[in-house]
C-alpha cells in the first residue's frame, strides 16, 4: 500500500492572496515596480508605543509561558475597550487571547464541530473559514450573496439555507471582500434565528475599528450566547505578532480553555505585553489617525475604479477593500489578475479566492498601500481601460 496524506486535504485550497503576494514579491525582486492591492494587511508599521512596550517587556524578563487564556491584564484591556467603545460590559473571563484570530476560529472549529455538521457562511466570504471546518471534518455550507444583498446573509436567506446538519451561521461585520456592515436589526434578526434552531452564531468582528462615518455594532450588544472573534492585526495594525481574541459565553470558556491548553499551550508572551500599550490613549490617537488616511484612500479609488467599469453598485463602510465586477473587460477573473500583474505591475486578489459564486467575475481591491501609490495603480489601469 502507497503512502498517502490525509484526504481532507484535497478539499483545502490554497490561499490565493498569499500566492498573488509571493508571485508580487518575486517579481518586485527581480526589479519590476509592483502596486500592491493584494493583500489585507495595512502598510503601517506597528505603533510606536507598541514597540515600546514589548522591548520593555523583554527587559524585564518576561519570555515565560503564560497562561492558556493569555494574561489576566490583556484580558481586562479588552473587557475595558469594550466598555469605552461599545457600552459593554464583557466580564474578562469571558475572553480568550489567541494566536491570531486563526487560532480563535481553530477553536471554535473545535469546540462546535463534529463529523458531518455543517455551519452556514456567505459566498463570497473569508476563504480560511470553511477549511477549519473541513479540518476537523465539518463543512462550511455557502450561502451565495450578490450586490442585491449587499454580499451579507440575512436571516431570511439562511432560514432558506438550513440544512439538517447545519449546527449555525458564521458572518463577517465588517466583511471581507465586499466591506459591508450588519445592522443591529440584522444581528438581531441572525440571533434569534440561531435560538430558534437551537445553533450556534458566530461573528467576526476583526474589521472593527475600520469602519467609515457609520457605526459598527457588534453581536455583543444583543446576547451574550453569540461567538466574537476579533484580531490585533487590522484596526491595531499588529499583523506579524500574531495575537487575536475569542469572546465566548461563560459556559464555553473552560472547553476552549482545555483546547488551548493542548493546541497553543499559551501565547506569544511578547505580545501580549505589546497589546497592552494597544489600547492607550496616546496609541489610539496614532490607530484612528491611520483609519482616516484608510478612509481616505477608499474615497479616492472608489470612483477612480467605476469611472474605469468596475462594477461597485455600493460604498463599503468598514474594512480595506473594494470587490468590483469586471464583466466590462470580457476576462474571467484568475485570468484578469494575471495579466495585470505580469503585464502591468499590478497585484490584485481574484474573486475565486472567496468562494464560488460569480467568483470569475468579479476581483478584489485592497487599499492597504499609500495614496501615491494607489494614484500610479489608476494611472496604469487608465491606459488600460479608460
Amino acid at each position: 500500500m502507497s503512502k498517502s496524506f490525509a484526504r481532507r486535504l484535497a478539499d483545502i485550497e490554497p490561499f490565493r492572496v498569499v500566492e498573488v503576494l509571493t508571485r508580487a514579491k518575486a517579481l518586485a525582486a527581480a526589479g519590476r515596480d509592483i502596486i500592491h492591492m493584494e493583500a489585507g494587511e495595512p502598510d503601517f508599521s506597528s505603533a510606536e508605543p507598541i514597540i515600546r512596550a514589548a522591548k520593555a517587556s523583554l527587559d524585564r524578563g518576561e519570555t515565560s509561558y503564560t497562561p492558556a487564556a493569555g494574561i489576566p491584564a490583556l484580558r481586562q484591556a479588552i473587557a475595558k475597550y469594550y466598555k469605552q467603545d461599545h457600552g459593554l460590559d464583557i466580564a474578562p473571563e469571558r475572553i480568550m487571547i489567541t494566536p491570531g484570530a486563526s487560532g480563535a476560529l481553530l477553536l471554535l472549529a473545535g469546540l462546535l464541530i463534529n463529523p458531518g455538521d455543517g455551519m452556514l457562511m456567505t459566498d463570497p466570504g473569508y476563504p480560511c473559514n470553511r477549511h477549519f471546518l473541513r479540518l476537523v471534518e465539518g463543512e462550511g455550507q455557502l450561502v451565495p450573496v450578490g450586490p442585491e444583498d449587499r454580499f451579507q446573509l440575512s436571516a431570511e436567506k439562511a432560514e432558506q439555507h438550513w440544512q439538517a446538519n447545519t449546527k449555525g451561521i458564521m458572518v463577517a461585520s465588517p466583511a471581507n471582500p465586499s466591506g459591508e456592515i450588519l445592522t443591529a436589526p440584522q444581528l438581531r434578526d441572525l440571533h434569534s434565528l440561531c435560538e430558534r434552531k437551537e445553533g450556534y452564531l458566530i461573528v467576526d468582528e476583526i474589521y472593527h475599528g475600520l469602519n467609515y462615518g457609520v457605526d459598527a455594532p457588534s453581536i455583543l450588544s444583543i446576547t451574550d450566547q453569540a461567538f466574537v472573534i476579533n484580531s490585533f492585526s487590522k484596526y491595531f495594525g499588529m499583523t506579524g505578532w500574531r495575537l487575536g481574541w475569542l469572546v465566548a459565553p461563560e459556559e464555553a470558556v473552560p472547553e476552549l480553555e482545555k483546547l488551548a491548553q493542548n493546541l497553543f499551550i499559551s501565547m506569544s508572551t511578547m505580545a501580549q505585553h505589546a497589546a497592552l500599550a494597544a489600547f492607550e490613549p496616546e496609541t489610539r490617537l496614532i490607530l484612528n489617525e491611520r483609519r482616516d488616511e484608510f478612509a481616505q484612500r477608499r474615497d479616492y479609488l472608489l470612483p477612480e475604479l467605476r469611472s474605469l467599469g468596475f462594477e461597485i453598485p455600493h460604498c463599503p463602510d468598514g474594512a480595506l477593500y473594494l470587490y468590483a465586477g469586471i464583466k466590462r473587460f470580457k476576462m474571467k477573473s484568475p485570468e484578469f489578475c494575471r495579466s495585470l500583474l505580469e503585464d502591468h505591475g499590478i497585484a490584485i486578489t481574484p474573486g475565486e479566492d472567496f468562494g464560488r459564486y460569480r467568483a470569475d467575475e468579479h476581483v478584489r481591491f485592497a487599499y492597504t498601500t499609500g495614496m501615491p501609490r494607489l494614484v500610479e495603480g489608476v494611472a496604469r489601469l487608465r491606459k488600460l481601460y479608460g
